[in-house]
C-alpha cells in the first residue's frame, strides 16, 4: 500500500493544497481517503486535494511525503495517471455531488477500479 502526498503549495479558495495519491489503486486512494475524512468531492480525476490545514493529518495516517515531480512520477509509472487530455465532462452523482467519468477506452489494469467503482457515494 503506497498512498503519497505531495506539499500544499497550489493556491485556490484561501489556502493552498496538496495532491493525495496512490500508486496502486484508485480503490486504495478512496479508502485513505474516507478513512482521513477527505469528502468524495475531494477527488478530481486521479488524485483528492488536500488543504494545508489537513496535510500533516494524512501524513500520521501513513502517507508517504513526496515532492510533486516524485508524485507525478510515480502516479504516471502506475498506469493511474489521468492527462489532461484524457479528461471528459463530470457526470452527476444521483446525491447531487460530480463523479469523473473515465476516459473512453479506458480499461482497468493491475487492481485499477474506476474512479467510480473503487468505493461508494458519499452519503
Amino acid at each position: 500500500m503506497t498512498v503519497l502526498v505531495d506539499p500544499p503549495l497550489w493556491p485556490r479558495h484561501g489556502t493552498v493544497w496538496g495532491h493525495l495519491v496512490s500508486d496502486t489503486s484508485y480503490a486504495e486512494l478512496h479508502v485513505f481517503a474516507e478513512r482521513a475524512g477527505i469528502p468524495r468531492r475531494a477527488f478530481d480525476h486521479d488524485h483528492y486535494d488536500v488543504p494545508a490545514e489537513r496535510w500533516d493529518d494524512v501524513v500520521a495516517l501513513g502517507a508517504e511525503p513526496v515532492d510533486a515531480r516524485d508524485l507525478v512520477r510515480r502516479l504516471r509509472a502506475s498506469g493511474l495517471r489521468v492527462t489532461a487530455r484524457d479528461r471528459r465532462p463530470r457526470a452527476p452523482l444521483r446525491d447531487g455531488h460530480d463523479r469523473d467519468v473515465p476516459p473512453a477506452g479506458t480499461a482497468p489494469s493491475r487492481d485499477r477500479a474506476q474512479p467510480s467503482d473503487a468505493a461508494p457515494d458519499d452519503a
